[in-house]
């Protein structure tokens, strides 16, 4: 009997289908896997920004939770939207009790468009309670300055920051560079106690990169329920992340900032 590589997200949901459980599934589906969801939030969302968010009840986040992982399990979980306090310390009392190792978690504070998706009374509860679960954090700049009160303007400002989200209990990261304004995009690598790893590449002309961040995670989570290593599975994401950046460039949704095409693979 042939078994799904099983894959879990816990995030908010775009109502536009650019981001959160919506690319999260559908990056899921790309990479061949089996896609569930927890969702944490509803979000009133299209290309141009979010009108209103809704946040689930932290009850009903650990019955959706307990519902999927009671019964099918997963091999590997993707963690975005929060939102609040309560849910993050629910979330983290759960996953503790389920001891799932392969966890990706997006630190999500802002869209695209600059709403605020991470109340501010929930950074700490994030960084004390997921933090120390999670396998691999994810954050772009803009979270990693939220993060480590610190501004990041180079390379050193990247690694300095790196190291300091690595001393809250994470175990590895791979620090985003794609804010950075010029033609070559610095991605980190970091794990506690190795040597810095720098993963670049060419920096594609387009506005259309709603759902950049959540496509990314999800990917990386997609390659570690294949049991990929976690450096291959962060070089095989970054990847397939900048293949549908490159696709989706040629399209148009919307009036704001249109999604990746998270299906080039197949579409071709």
């Amino acid at each position: 009997m042939k078994k799904y590589v099983r894959l879990l997200t816990i995030a908010g949901s775009d109502s536009g289908g650019g981001a959160g459980i919506q690319a999260d599934l559908k990056t899921f589906s790309a990479l061949a896997c089996y896609g569930m969801s927890v969702i944490t939030a509803l979000t009133a969302q299209n290309t141009m920004g979010v009108t209103a968010i809704y946040p689930v009840t932290p009850d009903f986040v650990k019955q959706q939770l307990d519902a999927v992982l009671s019964d099918i399990g997963a091999d590997a979980i993707k963690i975005g939207m929060l939102s609040t306090p309560e849910v993050i310390k629910t979330l983290a009392s759960s996953l503790t009790e389920y001891k799932i190792s392969k966890i990706v978690l997006d630190p999500v504070m802002v869209a695209k468009s600059g709403d605020k998706l991470l109340q501010d009374n929930a950074i700490e509860a994030l960084i004390k309670y997921l933090f120390p679960h999670a396998l691999i954090i994810t954050p772009n700049l803009s979270e990693a300055e939220v993060l480590t009160k610190m501004k990041i303007t180079n390379r050193d400002n990247m690694l300095e920051a790196g190291k300091k989200l690595l001393s809250y209990g994470c175990q590895n990261i791979i620090l985003k560079g794609s804010f950075y304004k010029d033609n070559l995009l610095p991605d980190l690598f970091l794990a506690q106690g190795q040597e810095a790893i720098w993963l670049e590449s060419d920096r594609i002309d387009t506005v259309n990169n709603h759902g950049t961040g959540c496509t990314l995670s999800s990917a990386i989570a997609s390659y570690l329920g294949q049991n990929f290593d976690l450096l291959t599975a962060v070089k095989k994401a970054k990847e397939y992340i900048t293949q549908a950046i490159a696709d989706g460039s040629y399209y148009r949704l919307g009036h704001g900032k249109s999604p990746v095409n998270h299906f080039f693979n197949l579409w071709k």
